[in-house]
């Protein structure tokens, strides 16, 4: 082999090893880009989760407080009924108890 021959199979294998080093910093380059974007990706999505909780919590919380509110008025409405039929038994136990009396 000549010496022009030997230089230029030198200089072909310098090449490639020159592309080999960049293909594997490109690659490392690559790898640490995707890494820092699934890690902002999964931090992201905490945010927004924490997010959705936070407003369906503020929802829910409504709803029970509706709820809370519904049925506090049934109770009252079911209280004055029960306190109407009550007062009006107690009239009729007291002409009852009165009339014994008397007959006694």
């Amino acid at each position: 082999m000549s010496f022009e021959a030997i230089k230029r199979v030198a200089e072909a294998e310098n090449e490639a090893k020159a592309a080999v080093a960049a293909a594997e910093q490109t690659a490392r380059q690559m790898l640490s880009d995707a890494t820092a974007a699934g890690k902002a990706a999964v931090l992201a999505a905490g945010d927004k989760a924490d997010s959705t909780l936070a407003e369906l919590r503020v929802k829910a919380d409504e709803a029970a407080m509706d709820k809370a509110a519904e049925l506090s008025r049934d109770m009252e409405n079911k209280k004055a009924a029960m306190r109407a039929r009550a007062e009006a038994r107690l009239e009729q136990a007291a002409a009852l108890v009165v009339e014994r009396i008397v007959k006694s």
